[in-house]
């Protein structure tokens, strides 16, 4: 019974939760988005056989927004309709705020947690996980020169809530890198250390072993390649 549960439950719920949003909020907005269309261009009666067509009507609008305000035309017309936010007292502050958190997602999402640590926190003896986020920068960088010239900027997140933790800026001489995924890394703690990756020492020795046969022999051949264009051009 407990296996079945463990096998049914996530099914269950995954697929309640997309059952949930398709037919709530994409419906909503394939709906609303049908509503716009004007009826020169499809009409009605055409659109309610078409379950969906709202969405793609709006993922091709979201494109072609985004190649036009790549451009020097469109980035002039979203600075000048900026500028007319700015000039609203209560609705440039909203914009500001929900403007800064979706550029700050965009622009982190190809940067986000690379590789997994162990870092001792909060105090000397005892090790925490930590994702690694990226070389600290700026004033905090600045104001910790005299500490290490190397700190990283790490994310330690807590049991078994990993959406909130803290973040500490450490040398990077005091990080242990582990060879686990993000990912593997996320279910250990969401488990509260109950799902843990497999790990084999001597796989892993075998695999170091085989990446540097094979940066040898790319070197070695490299190398004779040089050579011999070198006494190609020699000749």
């Amino acid at each position: 019974m407990l296996t079945g549960i463990v096998v049914a439950a996530p099914l269950g719920i995954t697929f309640w939760l997309i059952y949930i949003f398709v037919t709530g909020p994409l419906a909503d907005l394939d709906g609303q988005v049908k509503r716009v269309i004007p009826a020169r261009f499809i009409p009605p009666n055409v659109l309610d056989y078409l379950p969906g067509a709202g969405i793609v009507v709006a993922i091709i609008a979201l494109v072609l927004l985004g190649a036009l305000a790549k451009n020097f035309i469109g980035r002039t017309v979203i600075k000048t309709g900026e500028r007319l936010v700015d000039s609203m007292p209560v609705v440039r502050n909203l914009y500001g705020f929900f403007k800064n958190v979706f550029e700050m997602a965009l622009q982190q999402s190809e940067r986000s947690f690379k590789e997994v640590a162990l870092v001792e926190y909060p105090k000397e003896g005892l090790w925490v996980m930590a994702f690694v986020v990226t070389s600290t920068k700026g004033e905090i960088r600045h104001k910790l020169a005299d500490v290490d010239e190397n700190l990283v900027s790490v994310f330690v997140p807590t049991t078994p809530n990993p959406t909130s933790g803290f973040l500490l800026f450490v040398p990077s001489s005091d990080l242990r890198i582990l060879d686990m995924t993000v990912e593997e890394g996320a279910k250990l703690i969401f488990s509260a250390g109950l799902v843990t990756p497999s790990y084999d020492p001597d796989t892993r020795v075998k695999e170091l072993e085989a990446a540097a046969v094979q940066l040898s022999e790319e070197a070695d051949k490299d190398g004779d390649r040089k050579f011999a264009l070198f006494s190609k051009t020699k000749e």
